[in-house]
């Protein structure tokens, strides 16, 4: 699955909005994109793509639950 097939891009929460230093999350069936805001003026902007049970592990190591 290619990036321009993730749709509903949004920005985290937990962004610092004066300097722009933040990501945005998009989905798609079974996986998650990131991508980072600031290269909003790429033509063909980076994006990590991986399974969004991959992403969920991720958050939850993040933010401390296991």
């Amino acid at each position: 699955m290619g990036p321009q097939q993730l749709t509903g891009w949004r920005k985290s929460s937990h962004s610092h909005f004066e300097e722009n230093a933040c990501v945005e999350i998009g989905t798609a069936p079974g996986v998650v994109g990131v991508r980072d805001t600031k290269q909003a003026g790429l033509p063909a902007r980076p994006v990590l793509v991986c399974s969004a049970g991959a992403f969920a592990a991720f958050l939850t190591h993040l933010t401390g639950e296991r």
